[in-house]
C-alpha cells in the first residue's frame, strides 16, 4: 500500500488550545496545544479497504463519528507542538497500515533431536553412577 502521508495531512484539520505543562504564566496566555483531526470515513483519498482497515485498527483512538484525534503538548511552543502532532498522525498511520509477516513454522532436524536425547541419556548414567551402592 502506498499511500501519500502528506496529502492525508492536506485532508487534516488542526486546532490549537491552552495547554496545561510546561510554560509558567505562559501557559495561561499562550494556545500552544496542538489537535489534529482527520476524518476517516469522508476521506477522499483512502480507498475503501484502507478506511476500514484504519477504523478497525484504530477503534480506540477514532470517535463514534469516524474522526480520528491526535494531541500534542510537549513542547511550549504551537509550532513545536504542530510538528509534533504532524509526526505523531504520520506515525500511527504507518503502524495501522503496517502489515505482520506469517511466521513460518521451522521443525527441529532429526540430528539435533537425537543430539538431545543421547546427551539425556549421559546424564542420567552420570547420575545413577553417583547413587550410593547398598
Amino acid at each position: 500500500m502506498n499511500i501519500d502521508f502528506e496529502s492525508l495531512l492536506s485532508e487534516a484539520g488542526l486546532k490549537f488550545t491552552r495547554s496545561s505543562g510546561k510554560g509558567g504564566q505562559n501557559v495561561n496566555k499562550v494556545s500552544s496545544k496542538a489537535e489534529l483531526y482527520f476524518d476517516v470515513k469522508s476521506s477522499a483519498i483512502l480507498s475503501e479497504e484502507q478506511k476500514e482497515t484504519l477504523l478497525e485498527k484504530l477503534a480506540i483512538q477514532i470517535s463514534d463519528e469516524g474522526v480520528l484525534k491526535i494531541t500534542s503538548s510537549e513542547a511550549r511552543t504551537q509550532l513545536e507542538n504542530k510538528e509534533a502532532v504532524k509526526e505523531k498522525f504520520i506515525n500511527v498511520l504507518k503502524k495501522a497500515f503496517h502489515k505482520k509477516k506469517k511466521r513460518v513454522a521451522t521443525k527441529i532436524p532429526k540430528q539435533v533431536v537425537e543430539k538431545r536425547l543421547t546427551e539425556k541419556k549421559k546424564a542420567g548414567e552420570l547420575k545413577k553412577l553417583r547413587k550410593r551402592v547398598s
